[in-house]
């Protein structure tokens, strides 16, 4: 990959002697998750004081005239009375605005790259069978798409790339940090659960029903996600029981499919359920019920204000868009309020993308539903809205105990805005990725562009 990295950069990377920015296959504390681990490691960072900031910590408070001091890749304090050395990098947000990195919680950056080249790029969806589970998402991502770093430009930090929807069991999610890499490992958020997509409704009973196969219909959707389990859970108590002989005969032989779908009755891979209607939403749930698992988020959603209680109920994110509608028909009863009436009912609303374009303006996106909350008399804080983009994805991703909010010890992924963040005026001036300076406004040398961003994208504006 010729990535034209920023100078800054590059002299790290002459320093350390690595080949690529946030990339070391040799890193000794890359979580060891198995097959195809992390080897992410983050930019060298110094310590540095964000201070007179408007902040927005994600967790839902506003902090006037206050300061976060960054040491060591995390937030080390914050609030009005924020000490620092000498040698501590200090920068004056008066008049600006800080929040934590924005989480894209439903991306296909890297699956559908630009430019979009119809075979050559179309890597999301493996739709050859209705059950493509043992497909991962992250063994399609091109670490070069222009996209990344457009949507670093917008402020996203962290971002799940999802295969498709058009299978009831789409394949592995992956979560990655936006840093420019040379290969994907080295985007994976370390150690962040793998996520299961599934898809109900339309897409999957229309791909395989125009086939003659099932599913062709809603029941036959739930047939296939019924059987599907069924043998997970065979498989599962076979391998379990197989476990501690190697030489055993009768152990059966290793399947990827299965592998993944017995993952998520174990708890360790999180569901995110692509669902528009508010009765496909109940049935789901009560599918998971059925068979013990949990599912972590229902994508598009764009019922969930009528179920907004169940979701809560049941701990279910909602990851919404602000005003997609009417494009497909379970798509017609789609409301702007949906966002804030799913926050309102205390489920776990979020505000997600699913578009190259949408990713690199979240924060507008959030000003959308904040908008038509206050048309509809559905009170709104800023502080509250921030949790959509940030606390709120990293919870359904398995991260917020890392990421998602500006607390002590959490990543310090901060984004310095030039005003209001949800202004559509504003725009992202600064973002610290793990406290490393990854993207600035003002400096075009840590403006990080592919070689393919030049008349593509026409570089980040």
């Amino acid at each position: 990959m010729q990535t034209k990295f920023s100078a800054r950069c590059a002299a790290i990377l002459l320093c350390l002697g690595l080949a690529a920015c946030g990339d070391n296959e040799d890193d000794a504390s890359a979580a060891k998750d198995g097959a195809f681990a992390s080897t992410y490691k983050p930019l060298p960072s110094t310590s540095t004081l964000i201070s007179n900031a408007t902040i927005l910590t994600g967790a839902g408070e506003k902090l006037d005239k206050a300061s976060v001091l960054i040491k060591n890749g995390k937030i080390a304090a914050l609030g009005k009375r924020v000490g620092a050395t000498r040698a501590t990098t200090k920068i004056d947000a008066r008049g600006k605005w800080v929040t934590p990195g924005i989480i894209d919680v439903h991306s296909h950056l890297g699956v559908y790259p630009s430019p979009t080249l119809a075979v050559a790029h179309e890597d999301g969806n493996e739709m050859t069978d209705p059950n493509t589970a043992q497909v991962w998402a992250e063994h399609s991502v091109w670490p070069q798409d222009p996209g990344f770093v457009a949507a670093l430009a917008g402020g996203v930090t962290t971002l799940q790339i999802l295969p498709g929807s058009a299978n009831l069991f789409g394949g592995r999610s992956v979560t990655l940090k936006n840093v420019p890499a040379r290969t994907v490992q080295a985007m994976k958020f370390p150690a962040a659960p793998y996520g299961l997509k599934m898809a109900c409704g339309e897409n999957p009973k229309w791909v395989y029903g125009s086939e003659k196969k099932a599913p062709m219909t809603r029941m036959g959707n739930v047939a296939g996600y019924r059987a599907a389990w069924i043998a997970a859970a065979d498989y599962m108590k076979k391998m379990e029981k197989h476990a501690d002989d190697d030489d055993d005969e009768d152990a059966p032989t290793r399947d990827l499919q299965l592998e993944t779908l017995a993952g998520v009755l174990k708890g360790e891979i999180l569901v995110h359920n692509h669902c528009y209607r508010a009765d496909e939403m109940a049935t789901m749930i009560d599918i998971a019920k059925e068979f013990g698992y949990k599912i972590t988020a229902f994508h598009h959603a764009v019922e969930a204000y009528k179920v907004a209680d169940l979701l809560a109920e049941n701990e279910i994110c909602a990851a919404m868009w602000a005003d997609w509608w009417g494009f497909k028909i379970e798509a017609f009863d789609g409301i702007r309020e949906n966002i804030p009436l799913v926050d309102k009912a205390g489920a776990c609303a979020i505000v997600h993308s699913d578009s190259e374009i949408g990713g690199q303006r979240l924060n507008q996106e959030a000003a959308k539903a904040m908008a038509s909350a206050q048309q509809a008399g559905v009170e709104v804080t800023p502080g509250q809205a921030m949790r959509w983009l940030t606390l709120n994805p990293a919870k359904a991703l398995g991260i917020d105990s890392r990421t998602g909010s500006l607390e002590e010890d959490k990543m310090a992924d901060i984004v310095i805005w030039d005003g209001d963040p949800f202004s559509v005026y504003s725009k992202a001036e600064k973002v610290f990725i793990d406290g490393a300076l990854v993207y600035d406004r003002d400096d075009p040398a840590l403006q990080p562009k592919t070689d393919f961003s030049v008349g593509i994208l026409g570089g980040v504006q």
